[in-house]
């Protein structure tokens, strides 16, 4: 599944980046990569950008860049806290 599937309150983690060329290199720059645990914090009201915690910051995604990041379900929200 992919990171724009999920609703706010889901921790997940990163399988894959499904982008290419300077758009997966952004994401990846962002912090953004295979392994990385990540916490959908809300969802902006008209559904777009999506509010994330990403290794210990606060991150906006638009739902473009997220439907080339490619997710599962990990852990629990209080480890996000953490």
């Amino acid at each position: 599944m992919t990171l724009n599937e999920f609703a706010p309150g889901a921790m997940l983690e990163i399988t894959k980046l499904t982008g290419s060329g300077a758009v997966k290199r952004r994401i990846m720059d962002m912090g953004l990569t295979s392994g990385t645990r990540l916490y959908i914090r809300k969802v902006a009201p008209l559904g777009d950008p999506l509010e994330l915690t990403v290794r210990g910051y606060e991150l906006s995604l638009r739902k473009a860049d997220a439907v080339m990041i490619e997710v599962r379900e990990a852990g629990s929200a209080q480890e996000a806290a953490a």
